[in-house]
């Protein structure tokens, strides 16, 4: 080989391992982060490390919405022809009751009720000033209405006995509403969020209650719930301020954990206030009420809120509606089917509420 061609080989066999070694390199820095400066570390996490990080970091948002009393059926010594279940056999379909407000239920995540009555075919009527019965049949009136679930914690949950309760909880589950109340903790996947639905009965026990609540909110974290919701049967009738005591098992449930307290029994609306940034809505009043085709008072409202729920984090803030409403479609009279209000009825409603609301301020202070 002359000396020209050997020259022009040494050169080639240069060029060739200078590739290499820069191949090298580059695939050595790909695989090996350098050290941060402050001593951690900054190598690249596993692909499914980064999405297990994603899943824990997702905000998911729900919107929830309760609403007040429904008594679907009747006492029997009422006037059987102004009656729900008049009603119910007239229109022939259980949509109508809550076709005003169906169209907020369908959008929201989680609609909740209070079922104050039973649903039952048992005749021995306890020993009461009112008793409600109705047909296991008018739980569609839930069904149809995109209502997702039913608290049975109230004074009228046994109005027929021990099986007129049990019966009702059959009735409203087979169509596929969940209940809850009492000992019973209902448990709902919302959107991939585990929330936890406590329902308590105040009247029996007043603050001697509270033990008991706390309990069961604590059962409800240990159990994974990520969003617990409590809803009380408590106060007194046509009182539109709350009482001491639903102030302090209020508190107290927010204490234990609780994200939101909601309640209802008065019969009429009682306001609101914020307690260590949780909501707490003291009375919503009637909602589906056949307990009184011709109440003083048929203003009422919904209550909503939407959660942003970061793995076990329930976010504080105000992302709230309050509804007014009334519980019937017609002036003068009851005809149970509750109705959103606009105008001038509305101002007046979200008036009633701020005064009650003023008081409850001015009474925790």
């Amino acid at each position: 080989m002359s000396e020209v061609g050997y020259n022009r080989l040494k050169v080639l066999l240069a060029l060739v391992i200078a590739v290499q070694v820069v191949a090298i390199a580059c695939i050595s820095c790909t695989r090996f982060a350098p050290a941060d400066p402050m001593g951690a570390s900054t190598e690249a996490a596993p692909a499914d490390q980064l999405e297990v990080a994603d899943q824990e970091a997702t905000a998911i948002s729900l919107t929830v919405t309760f609403a007040g009393d429904c008594t679907l059926g009747t006492d029997e010594a009422f006037d059987p022809s102004t009656s729900f279940n008049a009603k119910f056999s007239s229109v022939g379909d259980p949509s109508w009751f809550l076709a005003n407000v169906e169209p907020i239920f369908a959008a929201d995540d989680l609609t909740i009720v209070n079922m104050e009555g039973t649903l039952t075919e048992v005749t021995t009527r306890q020993d009461k000033t009112f008793a409600f019965k109705g047909d296991a049949s008018y739980a569609q009136v839930f069904s149809t209405s995109s209502v997702e679930a039913a608290s049975m914690a109230n004074n009228h949950s046994k109005d027929y006995g021990e099986q007129s309760y049990t019966d009702t909880i059959a009735a409203v589950e087979d169509v596929g509403v969940q209940t809850f109340g009492y000992d019973r903790i209902a448990y709902m996947d919302v959107k991939g969020v585990k929330v936890a639905l406590i329902g308590a009965y105040e009247l029996a026990e007043h603050e001697g209650i509270e033990a008991e609540v706390t309990a069961r909110i604590g059962q409800a974290r240990d159990a994974g719930a990520q969003l617990v919701l409590v809803y009380y049967h408590w106060g007194i009738e046509r009182e539109y301020v709350p009482n001491a005591t639903q102030i302090t098992l209020a508190h107290a449930a927010i204490d234990a954990g609780a994200d939101l307290v909601v309640g209802s029994h008065p019969h009429v609306i009682q306001g609101w206030e914020v307690y260590n940034g949780r909501y707490i809505v003291y009375s919503l009043g009637n909602f589906c009420f056949g307990g009184n085709s011709g109440p003083s008072d048929m203003d009422c409202m919904m209550f909503q809120q939407t959660f942003t729920v970061t793995g076990d984090d329930v976010a504080k803030d105000d992302d709230v509606e309050f509804i007014a409403c009334s519980i019937s479609s017609v002036s003068g009279y009851n005809n149970y089917q509750p109705t959103p209000v606009s105008g001038s009825e509305k101002e007046r409603i979200n008036a009633k509420i701020q005064q009650s609301t003023d008081a409850i301020a001015a009474a925790v202070t």
